[in-house]
């Protein structure tokens, strides 16, 4: 079951990050989406291990899975950002 939330929550944190983060960088779809969430708890967890504001084991919550997917959203249109204006 945890692996259904773990989607479930990966999806949802996906999609208010595109929604908040201006500009049309970010990848389509359902399963981009959800890997977006994802991937954003996995950075904020990280980033948030390295900095001091969780302990290890200890993961990011819903708000630090959002701001990880803006970031990595921002990394997107960062990378993808030369090959739109060719």
């Amino acid at each position: 079951m945890s692996i259904v939330w773990t989607i479930l929550i990966g999806f949802v944190a996906g999609l208010i990050a595109k929604l908040l983060h201006p500009g049309d960088h970010g990848p389509r779809g359902f399963i981009l989406t959800t890997l977006l969430g994802i991937g954003g708890a996995a950075m904020a967890t990280w980033l948030g291990q390295t900095v001091g504001f969780y302990r290890p084991g200890e993961g990011a919550g819903f708000i630090g899975a959002i701001v990880g997917a803006i970031l990595v959203l921002m990394i997107w249109a960062a990378l993808t950002r030369d090959r739109n204006r060719g």
